[in-house]
């Protein structure tokens, strides 16, 4: 693991989302209910940034939603919760130590779901 630092936790609003532009790719990391996520800054449908969205609760999940045509992402999986998306995005693991923000963009972007859901 490669945990680089993005951001600082404050430069994030609760409820929502920041991207970050790095050299491979651009991430969104959001907050949501005390909990910080991060994502693939691109709409597996639509091709635009998922930070142009709203963050919200779709049928109980944390989510993302794509401002274009209304398809959310969990935030915990990357997996679409509504069409017209049918294709996930990328997550990535985060660790927020103190004020900082750091995320593993060297992992494979698929992390599996906390045991009990």
């Amino acid at each position: 693991m490669a945990f680089e630092r993005v951001c600082a936790l404050s430069d994030i609003k609760e409820m929502g989302s920041l991207r970050v532009e790095l050299p491979d790719i651009d991430i969104a990391v959001v907050r949501f209910e005390g909990a910080v996520y991060a994502l693939e800054d691109r709409c597996s449908h639509a091709d635009v940034p998922l930070t142009d969205g709203d963050v919200e609760t779709f049928d109980g999940a944390p989510t993302i939603e794509c401002f274009l045509h209304g398809s959310c992402f969990d935030l915990r999986t990357g997996e679409p919760t509504n069409l017209p998306a049918t294709e996930p995005v990328s997550v990535y693991p985060v660790r927020v130590e103190g004020e900082d923000v750091l995320v593993d963009t060297e992992a494979d972007g698929r992390l599996p779901l906390p045991s009990g859901n």
